[in-house]
C-alpha cells in the first residue's frame, strides 16, 4: 500500500500541509499588498509569484481528493491563520514612513526641543482651534520609530491629540544628528 493512499496521509498529513501552505501564501499576499501600496515595484511581483505557486499547489491537491472535508477545514483555517500571521509580519517589518500630526493646547516648545534633541525632524506651526490657539506639529518618521515618538509626546504633553497617517513616498529624510537613543525597549525620557 502506498503511503499517499493511507488514512493518516489523507486526513492528517495532507490537511496539515494544506494548512501550512495557506498560511504561507496568504501571509505572502499580505506582504505583497503592503509592498504594492508602498510602490516597491521590484519586490511585489517576486513575492506574488511564490504566493500563487503555493496556492496552486494547495488547491490542486484539494481537487484531487474532493471528498476530504478535513482538507477543506485546513484550507479555511490556513487562510484565517495566514491573515493573522501576515499582519504580524507586516507589523514587524514596519516598512515605510508615517506622518504624526500633533495638536497641543499648551505651548509645545519643550516637546519640539525634546523631539529635535532625540533626532526627529519636526515642523511646528501656530493655529487656531475650537478653544483658541493651538500648536500643530508634523513629524515624519520611519514606521519603526513611531512608538518612541509617541512616548516622547505622551511624556511631554499627555493631553495632546495626535493622528498617524501612512505615507506612500518621502522624497528625502530630514533628521538632525542627536546622541544615540536607547530605543526600542528602554525609555531614556526625562521624567516630568
Amino acid at each position: 500500500m502506498n503511503f499517499l493512499d493511507t488514512g493518516i496521509f489523507s486526513y492528517l498529513i495532507l490537511p496539515l500541509l494544506i494548512f501550512l501552505a495557506r498560511i504561507a501564501d496568504v501571509s505572502l499576499g499580505t506582504i505583497r499588498i503592503i509592498f504594492v501600496s508602498k510602490g516597491m515595484k521590484n519586490v511585489a511581483p517576486f513575492i506574488g509569484f511564490f504566493e500563487i505557486l503555493i496556492w496552486l499547489l494547495a488547491i490542486s491537491r484539494i481537487f484531487q481528493d474532493l471528498d476530504n472535508w478535513v482538507a477543506y477545514l485546513a484550507y479555511a483555517g490556513g487562510f484565517a491563520a495566514g491573515n493573522y500571521i501576515g499582519m504580524l509580519l507586516e507589523e514587524r517589518l514596519a516598512i515605510g514612513h508615517e506622518m504624526i500630526r500633533v495638536i497641543t493646547k499648551s505651548e509645545a516648545g519643550e516637546l519640539v526641543s525634546e523631539l529635535k534633541d532625540s533626532g526627529f525632524g519636526v515642523t511646528s506651526i501656530k493655529a487656531t482651534g475650537v478653544e483658541g490657539e493651538v500648536g500643530v506639529l508634523y513629524i515624519i518618521v520611519k514606521r519603526s520609530m513611531v512608538k518612541p515618538v509617541l512616548e516622547i509626546i505622551n511624556n511631554y504633553n499627555p493631553r495632546a491629540l495626535y493622528t498617524i497617517e501612512s505615507i506612500r513616498l518621502v522624497n528625502r529624510e530630514v533628521f538632525h544628528q542627536a546622541a544615540p537613543m536607547a530605543w526600542p525597549g528602554s525609555s531614556n525620557l526625562p521624567s516630568k
